[in-house]
């Protein structure tokens, strides 16, 4: 079974921006990612995984949070954002292809060769779509207007934004791929839910937004415009130079907007307000989720906090409760 290229990509891309939601960190106690018809969640100290199966039942997991990346210099400030980039990259990939095997009912499992492969082919991808095209826009739009060094890097940014806006949309009109951000919406309805102090029922998380304020989605607009100020910092040079000094310097920009992230969510309205624009880029990244995915989302978080939520009682109590 060899995972679409395509596909993982569009769930690296998910994984990467997700990263600023899901600390374990008691201020943001649930975050989360979609896979194959089906729900991850992180909390305070599990995983939780929740499968729609082709029988119509579903499939549930739970494991412990590797917790490497809340130790010694990982837990320091920038290095911290790469490594919950890291984690959640890891552990997604692990749910993607689990996830495959059980909503496709394959028995076969995904190989160290299949999964090497698909890397390679997004990794390629990622390169040349957010990498090299941003810079050759940049330097085009440089020659033509007759740009400074600052100002190409700022229209490569722009591009980097763009193309990112556009091959989401793209992808958004494949099927597969849509029923991935219907999921994503599941999961932000269901965790907006519990937040909100909602009895967690399907028809009660339903009439919640599919906009989370914590979407690593925003993370969007502060990494263009961090990428901005650091891509500069390696000056000009050849193509391969500065295809290269993206790719090494690419974990400071994850790094350094992970710190952003976190600190506007401390800022109360003044964050906000600098957040709510990159808000209107979830309605491309989620979709309007089905009463099913739902039940899928909450049986997530259920497997990634241990408890059964009950249809009177606010989630947090449920949860709050489990902990006594």
């Amino acid at each position: 079974m060899l995972i679409n290229p395509f596909a993982l990509l569009s769930f690296a891309l998910r994984a990467a921006f997700d990263s600023a939601s899901s600390s374990c960190e008691k201020s943001l106690p649930v975050g989360g990612q979609a896979v194959i018809e089906g729900v991850i969640m992180k909390g305070p100290s599990h995983w939780g995984m929740a499968v729609r199966k082709p029988e119509g039942d579903i499939f549930r997991d739970r494991w412990s949070c590797a917790g490497w990346d809340k130790k010694g210099i990982w837990s320091r400030p920038v290095l911290r954002g790469v490594a919950t980039m890291a984690e959640m990259m890891r552990e997604g990939f692990r749910a993607l292809s689990r996830s495959a095997q059980i909503a496709l009912g394959e028995e076969e499992e995904l190989t160290t060769k299949d999964l090497v492969i698909s890397v390679l082919v997004s990794i390629v991808a990622v390169v040349g779509l957010f990498v090299a095209l941003p810079l050759w826009i940049g330097d085009l739009f440089g020659r033509w207007f007759d740009l400074g060094h600052l100002g190409r890097h700022a229209v490569e940014g722009l591009a980097r934004g763009l193309v990112f806006v556009a091959y989401v949309g793209c992808i958004g009109l494949w099927k597969d791929i849509r029923e991935v951000l219907m999921y994503h919406g599941a999961e932000h309805k269901t965790i907006n839910a519990f937040e909100g102090g909602s009895p967690m029922t399907v028809k009660r998380i339903r009439s919640y937004s599919r906009i989370h304020p914590r979407c690593g989605t925003s993370f969007l607009m502060v990494v263009v415009v961090v990428s901005i100020v650091v891509f500069s910092l390696a000056g000009g040079g050849g193509v391969l130079w500065r295809i290269g000094s993206r790719v090494v310097l690419l974990p400071l920009v994850v790094g350094l907007s992970y710190e952003i992230i976190r600190a506007s969510s401390k800022w109360g309205s003044l964050g906000r307000s600098i957040m709510a624009p990159a808000l209107s880029l979830q309605y491309l990244t989620t979709r309007v989720p089905s009463g099913a995915q739902i039940e899928v989302a909450l049986r997530a978080l259920e497997s990634a906090l241990n408890v059964k939520f009950t249809p009177d009682t606010p989630g947090r109590s449920v949860y709050g409760e489990s902990r006594l």
